[in-house]
């Protein structure tokens, strides 16, 4: 080896010692180092802390797109309570038009009302089907029972039927509830529904004279009557938009018909008052009391029963006790006088 070469080599080696050394000089100058893992929570980086020192990167998670759906609301038209409910599931959402379309054209099983809804896909509301609408799901519902009965198991069966013609054309799958379930659901509620119901009718009867048409019109017009649709009808109206009417007054539908109201004989005329489809807050029962007594008088007639025996005050007294009682129980099935499910359920 020459010289050159020697010299060049131990170089190195010095070169080497003294970058090591400096190194070593370094480390033992810093702050000593904790050995293993920190002692205490891990705080998760947020969007802004992870691309902090990313200048080509600005998030902002206010200006994130809304992914969820919208919530979703509980349908107003159906009642678990008084109605059994088959879910419709769908891969994809589809249109109401399709929904339309493959509606069935009665809305009945039997004597029981049912009805289809859709979920909108935008709102998240459980709606009628209706056009430029696209729905992620439907669902139909059939009442178990109304003043008609409980539902049988011949109506459930036409309430499937129906429904899985619905189903198949807009490509939906249904779970139909168990029909033994069902109809013992609706034979109890059928029964409860019995054993509550509440319509109250007291007769007008003339003392003297029979009356005109003309006359019993004019008479209930000064009481707030007004024609209803039928003939030999008048009703006092609801102070509520759209609910049956408080009270109504019938009379013979024939005499209502004749071409001269002047004419026709009417000898008794009919006040009703179905309990159930008016709250208890509307006062209906005080309602039908006030009109039996001033009609009685403005037309001079008895205030009997459908036996033709005289209805005391003491009677309607021992009435109106018993509707107090009956309110309650109503309240306690969450079947309310005038609720929605009641006027449904007692129709």
């Amino acid at each position: 080896m020459s010289l050159m070469a020697a010299l060049a080599i131990v170089g190195a080696l010095v070169l080497a010692a003294v970058i090591a050394h400096g190194a070593w000089s370094a480390r033992k100058a810093s702050p000593r180092r904790a050995e293993g893992p920190v002692d205490g929570p891990r705080v998760e980086p947020t969007l802004h802390q992870q691309h902090a020192n990313d200048p080509g990167i600005v998030l902002d998670p206010g200006a994130l797109p809304e992914l969820k759906p919208p919530p979703r609301r509980a349908s107003a038209r159906l009642d678990p309570l008084i109605d059994a409910i088959a879910p419709i599931t769908l891969e994809a959402p589809v249109s109401g038009e399709l929904a339309l379309t493959h509606l069935p054209p009665s809305r009945r099983a039997g004597t029981k009302p049912f009805l289809i809804e859709g979920l909108n896909a935008e709102t998240g509301d459980w709606e009628l089907p209706a056009s430029g609408q696209r729905y992620g799901e439907f669902q139909a519902g059939v009442q178990m029972a109304n003043r008609s009965g409980g539902l049988n198991q011949i109506e459930f069966s036409e309430f499937v039927q129906k429904l899985q013609g619905f189903a198949d054309g807009v490509g939906g799958m249904v779970e139909v509830p168990d029909m033994i379930d069902v109809v013992n659901r609706a034979r109890e509620l059928d029964a409860f529904a019995g054993e509550h119901d509440a319509q109250l009718a007291v007769t007008l009867r003339a003392n003297g004279a029979a009356w005109s048409v003309g006359y019993v019109q004019q008479c209930a017009g000064r009481r707030g009557f007004v024609p209803g649709v039928l003939p030999g009808r008048l009703v006092l109206p609801s102070a509520e938009d759209g609910a049956p009417p408080l009270l109504v007054l019938g009379f013979d539908a024939q005499a209502a018909l004749a071409e001269d109201p002047n004419i026709a004989a009417v000898r008794e005329v009919t006040l009703s008052l179905d309990v159930l489809q008016t709250p208890e807050v509307a006062e209906p029962f005080p309602a039908w009391h006030d009109a039996a007594r001033t009609l009685a008088a403005d037309m001079d007639a008895a205030m009997v029963d459908d036996q033709g025996r005289t209805i005391t005050l003491h009677a309607f007294a021992a009435i109106g006790e018993d509707l107090k009682i009956l309110y309650r129980k109503l309240e306690a099935r969450d079947l309310a006088a005038g609720s929605t499910a009641a006027r449904r359920l007692f129709s």
